[in-house]
């Protein structure tokens, strides 16, 4: 996400004192409406100043090496960031191991990725990711890029799925399809 940033010469919305108390009630709000367990972590420092930079090689190692565990490792690196229940610094190689074991991963897996992290091979893919991601448009995270009918959109936001699903001719059932009314 910093290369994004410092690419596209955005700041980050918690730099400004009002829009870290919206972004902070932003989430909790989004949380409950999603029916996720997110919460903005107890030690900010760890997005703010420390980032996400291992967590990002270890997917992108995970990506290379193992592509069907990226879904169940990003799910659990992002609970240990996001989650009021995990709250973990994933700055730190035994949060990421823990993560990937609980992926299922096997241990010896894990800790052969996170050798990778410092490879030429793995920062250069990411490096090409994040130049993908700006080439786009991003800006900041998450983004969606949809190529469609020769056209490519990039939506940035997590609240865009309504807009993906119009794009794709899907209906839009909401965060939690079982409890919308159909008319």
């Amino acid at each position: 996400m910093a290369g994004i940033m410092k690419d596209s010469g955005n700041e980050s919305l918690v730099w400004l004192p009002r829009k870290a108390i919206y972004l902070r009630n932003d989430i909790r709000l989004l949380g409950q409406h999603m029916q996720v367990p997110i919460e903005v972590p107890e030690d900010f420092s760890v997005i703010l100043e420390k980032g996400s930079l291992l967590a990002m090689r270890f997917l992108t190692a995970v990506n290379l090496e193992q592509p069907d565990m990226l879904e169940r490792v990003s799910r659990e690196l992002w609970m240990c960031n996001w989650s009021r229940m995990r709250n973990e610094d994933i700055t730190k190689h035994e949060s990421i191991l823990a993560a990937a074991q609980k992926a299922g991963m096997s241990a010896e897996q894990a800790r052969g990725l996170l050798e990778k992290t410092s490879t030429p091979q793995v920062k250069n893919q990411l490096r090409e990711t994040t130049e993908a991601a700006c080439k786009y448009g991003g800006f900041g995270l998450p983004i969606t890029v949809v190529h469609l009918d020769g056209q490519t959109h990039m939506l940035f936001g997590s609240d865009r799925m309504e807009l993906l699903a119009y794009l794709l001719g899907e209906k839009w059932m909401g965060p939690v399809p079982q409890l919308c009314v159909r008319l």
